[in-house]
């Protein structure tokens, strides 16, 4: 059976891409995607989209067609998986985060031990940053049976890239579902980093987020600031909340030419608190990622999210589409409930 997914509902994004080709992958189906990306500036497949489904075609076997940039079709064709290890270069600073969304959920789900180099851009604009999914995904998925860890190797930022990461992700013996409602205050965390400048940059990033934090009597437990390799200039800054059992939030930032140290700091502040202050356990960007688990997962789960975004509509639609699971959003108070259910 062959699914055909439409790439320019909703935002019509490259998350539809992302999502359909980890599916099919997993579950062994066939995929065709039109109208990829249809609605934006430049419509049809990135460097960055290639590269993804290129990787996932090389760790199923996968038949695929039109795969190239600014192709607006293709065709995903998954047989087994028979790679254990793989090595991507994105080239440039094509996001390697992005593409990590991708092959953590298919390999981990598909039951296999998978080792992956990357190479590319660690911390861009347009997708979170590593730091958020070393530090906030990492343990929201280990709490639903998927676990991974990631050894950067150098940072990776606009417009040279060359970063390299090093991920290992281990098989998934028992998806569990989610029930996150609430979850107590906990104070959050804070990671500056910045290469190939003077570390005063990322403690000025630290001592922005510090103060902004302060001033609504928001205490932090605990920070560092550091300098780490890269290929070249960057910097980036993340605060998150994260307990075992929740929450789950995040606010991150990047350094760009010509933006001050400090309103990075206050830009990853700005977004943090505005997850913390509505007291929902998952924030607008982990909630996306969810979706694709929780559509496979046996039963009912359910999360308050504090933005029911349109990524988060897309992916639920899609992963519908696909798994044939059942959703509902609700408002709740300020805050939205996502309810999704599967059934084998």
């Amino acid at each position: 059976m062959e699914f055909r997914i439409d790439g320019s509902y909703g935002e019509g994004g490259g998350q539809i891409l992302r999502t359909s080709v980890t599916l099919a992958t997993i579950m062994k189906k066939a995929v065709e995607i039109v109208n990829i990306r249809a609605k934006r500036s430049n419509p049809g497949l990135r460097p960055q989209h290639v590269n993804a489904i290129k990787a996932m075609a090389s760790l199923c076997n996968a038949y695929v067609e039109n795969v190239y940039v600014g192709s607006n079709m293709i065709k995903f064709i998954p047989k087994d998986m028979q790679s254990n290890s793989i090595k991507i270069d994105v080239g440039t600073a094509g996001s390697v985060t992005m593409i990590l969304q991708t092959i953590i959920p298919a390999a981990s789900l598909s039951g296999r031990r998978v080792e992956v180099e990357l190479r590319g851009g660690t911390d861009v604009r347009w997708s979170t940053t590593l730091d958020y999914l070393r530090f906030v995904v990492r343990p929201a998925f280990s709490m639903l049976g998927i676990d991974f860890n990631i050894d950067v190797q150098r940072r990776g930022y606009y417009p040279v890239g060359g970063g390299i990461i090093k991920a290992t992700i281990e098989p998934c013996t028992k998806l569990n579902t989610l029930d996150m409602i609430k979850a107590p205050k906990v104070e959050p965390t804070m990671v500056s980093v910045c290469s190939s400048l003077p570390a005063h940059v990322a403690q000025r990033q630290i001592a922005s987020t510090l103060a902004k934090l302060q001033k609504v009597n928001v205490a932090c437990k605990s920070y560092s600031a550091s300098v780490e390799q890269s290929s070249s200039p960057g910097s980036s800054i993340l605060v998150y909340s994260v307990s075992n059992f929740g929450p789950f939030i995040g606010g991150d930032a990047i350094g760009q030419r010509g933006k001050r140290a400090e309103d990075v700091g206050i830009e990853a502040a700005e977004k943090f608190l505005t997850a913390y202050n509505s007291n929902a356990p998952i924030d607008e960007y982990l909630a996306d990622m969810l979706v694709l688990p929780l559509c496979l997962a046996e039963g009912k789960s359910r999360f308050i999210v504090n933005k029911a975004s349109q990524h988060l509509n897309t992916n639920l639609y899609v992963t519908s589409k696909i798994v044939g699971c059942k959703y509902g959003i609700s408002k709740v108070d300020d805050n939205y409930i996502v309810n999704i259910e599967h059934r084998s």
